[in-house]
C-alpha cells in the first residue's frame, strides 16, 4: 500500500539502527497468498525465539482481531501500544516531538491525489475534509516516515514520479545519499 522502495526501506533501519528483514510478495497478490507467506514467516520468527510483535493500530477492531487471529497459537504475542490514542493527538505529539514523515499514498476515494508526495504535517492535516482521519487509519494516506526522535539522522529524502493506479495515487519517496 505504501509503494515504498526497498533502498527506503534500508535506509530508514539504517538511521534508527535496527536490522530489516524483508519478505516479498508477488504482484499481484491473493489475500490467501499473502497470509501464507505471513504465516510462514511468523513461524520463522516464533522459531527464532520472537516472543512479540508490535502493531500501530488506534482503533480499527477488525484489523486489530485478524493480527490477533494470524498470532493465534503461534506463541508470538500481539501487542498495540498506540491503541486507544485519539488520533488527533498521537498526530500533534508525533509531530511535536519532530517526527518527518511523506504521504507515499493516497486512496482517491477519500482525498484528492495532490496530497500524494507532500510533507505529513499540521498544515497538510488542516487540509484533510472534515471526516479524513489525520493519521490516516482509515486508509486516507500511508506515510514514509523519514526522520525523528528514534532516527540518528533523518534520511535525505526527495519527491519523485506521482502515478494513479488502481485507485490510489503514489508518490515514489526517493532516499538521496
Amino acid at each position: 500500500m505504501h509503494g515504498t522502495r526497498l533502498e527506503m526501506l534500508q535506509q530508514q533501519a539504517k538511521a534508527v539502527g535496527l536490522p530489516l528483514q524483508t519478505i516479498n510478495l508477488p504482484d499481484p497478490c491473493t489475500n490467501e497468498q499473502s497470509d501464507a507467506i505471513m504465516h510462514q514467516f511468523v513461524m520463522e520468527s516464533a522459531a527464532n525465539g520472537i516472543e512479540c510483535m508490535a502493531f500501530g493500530d488506534l482503533f480499527l477492531n477488525d484489523i486489530r482481531q485478524y493480527r490477533e487471529n494470524q498470532l493465534r497459537g503461534t506463541g508470538i504475542e500481539p501487542i498495540f501500544p498506540l491503541w486507544g490514542t485519539l488520533t488527533g493527538e498521537l498526530a500533534e505529539q508525533m509531530l511535536s516531538a519532530g517526527l518527518e514523515a511523506y504521504v507515499s499514498s493516497v486512496d482517491l476515494k477519500k482525498l484528492q491525489s495532490r496530497f500524494a508526495g507532500r510533507k505529513w504535517s499540521r498544515e497538510l492535516i488542516a487540509e484533510f475534509p472534515q471526516d479524513c482521519d489525520p493519521c490516516g487509519e482509515n486508509g486516507e494516506i500511508h506515510t514514509v516516515v523519514v526522520g525523528g526522535p528514534i532516527f540518528q539522522k533523518a534520511v535525505p529524502t526527495i519527491v519523485g514520479e506521482i502515478v494513479e493506479r488502481n485507485g490510489f495515487a503514489y508518490a515514489d519517496i526517493i532516499p538521496i545519499n
